[in-house]
């Protein structure tokens, strides 16, 4: 079973009405030929929009002794790096790719308590350059429990340029539950503590609430 994000409603929506409009007025004032054109054409792209806003059913992982994969994607780093915000420790990070054929929601990856939240405006370099990660425009959040405190932060790519972070400092975070949403492929890291078992590969594809990114030591 298929859902649509609350995200991608009004637009679905929208484009449901000036498609069918389209194709009412393709149907009374041109040959069958463009018709029959401007129908498929239409199909192919409702099928993507309703693809993109797409919130599949899926039976989320709950274990507090592992970091749950954030968003759908492919890990396109795992690195040591310095966390110049929050924190300010080194980390290591792990990244993944969001394209435009992934689930765009994100979710929580541990239990805890929203200790930190900052929305940095900036730029929109793609999303798998290595410097947008602190360049472009992105939320952060910060997450707590009695065992590890980790940051989670979306990045607007290129195209995307709409980020949706429904994290409150002092709420407290559910494991699987939805952080928020990015529209049109981008990117989530995630900055773990640096004794953490990291349990993926580079290039693997995580998925969204399922995929164990990490244990703790």
């Amino acid at each position: 079973m298929i859902r649509i994000h609350k995200e991608g409603r009004t637009i679905v929506f929208l484009a449901t009405i000036i498609l069918l409009g389209i194709n009412i007025l393709a149907a009374l004032f041109l040959n069958i030929i463009i018709f029959y054109t401007i129908s498929f054409g239409s199909f192919v792209i409702m099928v993507l929009i309703l693809r993109f806003f797409r919130i599949p059913v899926r039976r989320f992982v709950k274990d507090d002794s592992l970091i749950i994969a954030p968003a759908d994607g492919k890990v396109v780093a795992i690195e040591r790096t310095f966390l110049d915000e929050f924190l300010k420790e080194e980390r290591i990070q792990v990244s993944i790719f969001m394209s435009v054929h992934n689930v765009h929601a994100n979710y929580y990856p541990i239990n805890g308590k929203v200790v930190y939240y900052k929305y940095h405006p900036g730029k929109y370099l793609l999303a798998r350059h290595p410097k947008s990660s602190t360049l472009n425009e992105r939320s952060s959040v910060g997450i707590a429990n009695e065992k590890t405190t980790i940051l989670v932060r979306q990045i607007a790519g290129y195209v995307a340029r709409r980020v949706k972070c429904y994290a409150v400092q002092g709420k407290v975070a559910s494991q699987g539950e939805e952080l928020g949403f990015i529209k049109f492929g981008s990117r989530v890291d995630l900055f773990l503590p640096t004794d953490a078992k990291i349990l993926v590969k580079l290039d693997e594809m995580t998925m969204g609430g399922v995929t164990p990114i990490a244990a703790y030591n």
